[in-house]
């Protein structure tokens, strides 16, 4: 991945009454591995009707580093939840891996979470002055403590409903108890959760691609504002104890996170990508173009779309090198862009002498954009079109997507023009945002703040500080 990208937030899965349950959430995982590649892990609960003992496996890495030769039998049991993760709270630490796993007063329970809490410098300081004591950095953790405020006996879902009622912003969550699997999402539905059926199990996923792994069968979206209660072998229960509020799910999974064979809020993600591509072809033409290249892998749906639209051949200019890892060693003599050369090479029997459109998703500080056009023309592209299948980055996220400060997106301190010249295109085109929804087949329900400016949870100042936000529109 480059680097002037956004990261993705997290992957959620989730496994009830499947003797296999712990392998399974270990390839939905897998399938999900572009949302985190920083950890993995895994809990399983063995003996539900009795005891109801949990196991657990996390490392760093990504998930086949964790699970590589793992044995799968020291996770038993037919029920099970599995995270990976990118840092958006709290550091790149072994400690702040998900699922937790914590014995709290109303039982044992495992946690994982996709998302962000605004408010969670608030809740964490008054937790601490009432003797709370925080073993990790991340923002989950909060969930552990408000359900550890419930007293033993007390219903699980009156628990749930009391700490939800406290928290403010992003998300996703698949809980694990001795006796039940919740799902849920939060009022807005920022984040994607997924729920589908593998014979007699339930099966939890943040995207359908998971499903599609492990040959789960779709069946519906967990709602925003939503608790899914599985117990017993597959006795399903739904409540809304908010209510139904306007929802706010982020229109980026469209744009860039989600894998493009997945569906998110209910549409498959390739035809709106490809849809993208089509509208910006509409609203921002190249008259002298000889062919379209994409940016692999995310720009390529997009590509697609705007070359038809545009009627013009789509060539590989770029070509990725898929094995790279997440790390490698640069040379001690330093090569030019070589961060950006080891991953994309440019094709100059394509491109040379010939006038290119280049698409892409997204452009966050400009660096590699900047890069990769330079690389273009040093492969003989006579001319260099930059077509970006989104509005321009004005915003940082706070609900769960790790973003640059405002002050680190180019887009937020530059005109168009001032951008084209610094990355060293002939010409720099946008989606509208009016275009993206068109894309999308929308008006609302979507959360475009990065985009728009306008947060649909308030951000708490002291949040908004550390990403150079001044004002906050709610």
């Amino acid at each position: 991945m480059l680097s002037d990208k956004f990261r993705e937030e997290c992957g959620l899965a989730g496994v009830w009454n499947h003797r296999e349950a712990a392998n399974l959430a270990y390839l939905g995982l897998y399938a999900q591995q572009h949302r985190g590649q920083e950890g993995a892990g895994v809990v399983s609960l063995s003996d539900r009707g009795g005891e109801g003992a949990m196991h657990t496996h996390r490392g760093m890495g990504l998930v086949n580093e964790v699970f590589g030769g793992f044995e799968f039998g020291k996770l038993p049991g037919d029920c099970a939840i599995g995270h990976v993760r990118y840092t958006t709270a709290g550091g790149n630490l072994l400690c702040n891996v998900q699922p937790f796993l914590a014995q709290i007063s109303i039982g044992t329970v495992a946690l994982a979470h996709n998302g962000n809490l605004v408010n969670a410098d608030e809740l964490r300081r008054g937790l601490i002055e009432r003797g709370a004591i925080f073993g990790t950095t991340s923002d989950t953790e909060i969930f552990l403590h408000l359900l550890a405020q419930g007293t033993p006996g007390e219903p699980v879902i009156d628990v749930l409903v009391r700490a939800l009622g406290q928290v403010a912003g992003a998300y996703s969550l698949v809980i694990l108890f001795q006796d039940r699997l919740i799902a849920l999402r939060d009022p807005q539905g920022f984040r994607p959760l997924v729920m589908g059926q593998l014979g007699d199990g339930i099966i939890f996923a943040s995207e359908t691609c998971a499903f599609d792994l492990i040959g789960a069968t779709y069946i519906r979206d967990v709602e925003p504002g939503e608790i899914v209660e599985v117990t017993g072998n597959r006795d399903v229960r739904s409540y809304f104890p908010f209510g139904k509020q306007e929802s706010a799910a982020c229109i980026f999974e469209y744009v860039y996170f989600a894998r493009p064979d997945s569906d998110v809020f209910g549409k498959n993600v390739y035809p709106v990508r490809k849809r993208m591509g089509e509208e910006l072809a509409l609203e921002s033409p190249v008259s002298n173009a000889d062919l379209v290249i994409p940016v692999p892998d995310s720009g390529v749906p997009a590509a697609i779309g705007y070359a038809q639209a545009a009627q013009l051949p789509l060539e590989l200019g770029l070509i990725r090198n898929h094995y790279v890892g997440r790390t490698f060693i640069e040379p001690k003599q330093s090569i030019r862009d070589f961060g950006v050369k080891i991953k994309l090479n440019a094709n100059s029997a394509i491109i040379s002498g010939k006038s290119i459109v280049v698409v892409d998703d997204s452009i966050v500080r400009g660096t590699t954009s900047r890069k990769l056009v330079m690389m273009l023309r040093n492969a003989g592209a006579r001319e260099v079109h930059l077509r970006i299948s989104a509005p321009p980055t004005l915003s940082p996220c706070y609900y769960g997507v790790d973003t640059p400060s405002k002050d680190e997106l180019i887009a937020s301190k530059m005109t168009i023009e001032e951008i084209r010249q610094f990355i060293g295109v002939d010409s720099l085109g946008y989606l509208t945002l009016e275009g993206l929804y068109k894309a999308v087949g929308a008006k609302n329900g979507f959360c475009d703040a990065c985009f728009s400016g306008r947060y649909p949870v308030g951000v708490p100042a002291e949040t908004a500080s550390k990403k150079g936000l001044k004002i906050v529109s709610v």
